[in-house]
């Protein structure tokens, strides 16, 4: 197996995992979050955003990250005996999205929520729920788009 294989098949299982936790905030968590008062589901989420920057996600996460960033260079590197697969940039491409999107959206709703506790929580959930549910269709694309 060539280099290019190893982080096409890193970037997809990266992508794949964290992609099926986003999809099931959206489609569970979140969800049993919003019957809670605001205190409590902010008491939850808070501790739930400590265990996701200190736990077996964030290696997840990141590791993703680097498997697409190395996907997308060893697609494009110059003077490469392997074809240009469009779909491998393409997947690199949706995972780095679905990162940025997490950087930029929400761990600053999580910082947030943090400062302001539950008083925020109404308006944090939904906003933090709909950059969730998009980062989660980029993750899993990506995996959509390696297999074949």
């Amino acid at each position: 197996m060539n280099a290019l294989s190893v982080a096409a098949v890193a970037t997809g299982v990266g992508a794949a995992a964290v992609g099926g936790v986003y999809a099931a905030f959206s489609a569970m968590v979140v969800p049993a979050l919003r019957r809670l008062e605001p205190a409590a589901a902010t008491a939850a989420m808070q501790e739930i955003n400590v265990r996701a920057e200190r736990g077996p996600f964030i290696v997840l996460f990141v590791g993703s990250a680097l498997a697409a960033v190395a996907l997308g260079a060893l697609a494009l590197r110059p003077g490469s005996d392997d074809p240009v697969e469009v779909r491998h940039v393409v997947a690199a491409g949706l995972v780095l999205g679905s990162v940025a999107i997490t950087v930029v959206g929400n761990v600053p709703l999580n910082d947030r929520l943090a400062a302001q506790g539950a008083s925020y929580w109404v308006e944090y959930v939904g906003t933090w729920t709909h950059l969730n549910t998009v980062r989660a269709l980029l993750a899993l694309g990506a995996v959509g788009v390696l297999v074949r």
